[in-house]
């Protein structure tokens, strides 16, 4: 049964292709929604943010605008109100029930609709625009080939997303409590930039949504390419201070003798070699997010001087007397349990406690090998940006699966990468070229 009745246009209404613009991030949900609507005749354009939405539209002049329920670059209130403001004819529609009632209802409102429901359905790669197109090309062409069996739990797009509020329930979803309950809930609610529809990937993703608002500091934790510096990232961007600056500071890559400057900034004269007075990684963070990484490799005698900064907010540069005052949130990363260090006495456990007031563990890909096939389509098309994407067939894919990841997410886009080369000019991959040695993490 259809979630809704979409009329079929008269012939005379369908000679000119309508135009729309999807300003989604998310390319495999982008992707599907583009492929139905181009079944259904429109001519689409898309956009991943919207700053180039905004472009586009300037070029495009679209009857219809589908806008993604968050933007990677601009608040989407702000974005919405602006754009009605300078486009005030398009239809303009929201992903996630944000509201965009305010302004004119296209007369192929239904139809996009339509496009969205479905685009949202399990079963996408098998559904033709039949009761639309009247006799016309019926399989959209844009659809691409599944390159290996998915699980069905698997099937959704990367990024499910809550249906727009106009949008009518399915007799399923009512008996179900609405389509935003139990795990459709969770696929809601995980963010673009992390991969994966396991549970302990939804978790992470809840986790971030819910401390990212506030000043409270965070620490997480997880293996080598597990993928921390997205974590702190999605929690800038969530945060009050997203338009203020995020600064990442790695505490292992910089020499001991070089960190203190490196982080509070030196006058000039402080030490050999110090010609200019230099602004440290903390001040230029001002307002905005500062980030630690392997903050459990800084030295004893520097974690006292950042324990004084977390505790009252204040710095000295190096080699000057004046104290400073800078306002940013901290967020630090570890790749083992600091509370076994505090033990240890490789770390100050009062420092311990001031960061890790709210703990996020990011797994180890084996913990969540369900997603891998989510992941290679991820890098793989990511890698397809200059050259055609390729794919793997079911041996490879299979040889992917077996593997016990030590080096993690960043292992397998290194592993993707390699493969890509080996395969040369062919769009297939085939295990022969999957070469799991020497992999740099």
């Amino acid at each position: 049964m259809q979630p809704f009745s979409v009329p079929v246009l008269p012939a005379a209404t369908r000679t000119r292709p309508r135009t729309a613009l999807l300003a989604i991030a998310d390319s495999n949900f982008r992707n599907r929604l583009a492929d139905i609507l181009t079944g259904l005749r429109w001519q689409v354009r898309e956009a991943e943010g919207g700053a180039q939405a905004w472009a586009e539209a300037d070029t495009l002049a679209p009857e219809a605008v589908i806008v993604d329920s968050w933007l990677p670059d601009l608040h989407l209130g702000e974005f919405l109100k602006d754009f009605r403001k300078n486009f005030p004819d398009v239809d303009l529609i929201t992903t996630g029930g944000a509201s965009a009632e305010d302004g004119p209802r296209g007369p192929y409102r239904q139809e996009l609709l339509y496009a969205l429901r479905r685009s949202q359905d399990t079963d996408t790669a098998t559904w033709n625009a039949a009761p639309l197109l009247d006799g016309a090309e019926r399989t959209p062409a844009r659809m691409p080939a599944a390159p290996w069996p998915v699980a069905p739990h698997l099937a959704r797009p990367a990024a499910a997303r809550a249906p727009a509020a106009s949008l009518t329930p399915t007799p399923a979803e009512q008996a179900a409590g609405g389509p935003a309950s139990g795990r459709d809930a969770a696929l809601a609610d995980r963010l673009p930039e992390l991969i994966g529809n396991s549970p302990v990937m939804l978790e992470v993703s809840r986790r971030i949504r819910l401390v990212a608002p506030r000043m409270t500091a965070v620490l997480i934790e997880g293996p080598t390419g597990s993928g921390k510096e997205l974590v702190a990232e999605a929690l800038h961007r969530l945060s009050p201070r997203s338009r203020k600056p995020f600064v990442a500071i790695n505490c292992a890559a910089i020499p001991e003798a070089l960190l203190e400057a490196e982080l509070f900034g030196h006058t000039r004269g402080a030490f050999t070699g110090a010609v200019h007075s230099r602004v440290g990684r903390i001040e230029s963070a001002d307002g905005g997010t500062l980030f630690l990484d392997e903050i459990g490799e800084m030295p004893l005698a520097l974690q006292s001087k950042l324990l004084r900064f977390v505790e009252c907010g204040e710095l000295q540069r190096v080699g000057d007397n004046e104290t400073l005052r800078v306002d940013v949130r901290i967020v630090a990363a570890t790749h083992r349990p600091l509370v076994e260090r505090t033990h240890t006495g490789g770390f100050r456990a009062d420092l311990y406690y001031r960061l890790a007031v709210f703990l996020i563990r990011t797994p180890a890909l084996i913990d969540h090998i369900e997603d891998l096939p989510l992941l290679v389509n991820h890098f793989l098309e990511r890698m397809g940006r200059d050259e055609p994407v390729k794919r793997f067939d079911p041996l490879a894919m299979a040889r992917l699966q077996a593997h016990d990841w030590p080096g993690n997410v960043r292992e397998l886009e290194h592993v993707l990468e390699r493969a890509s080369i080996l395969a040369g000019d062919e769009t297939g991959i085939t295990a022969a070229e999957i070469d799991f040695g020497r992999t740099v993490n």
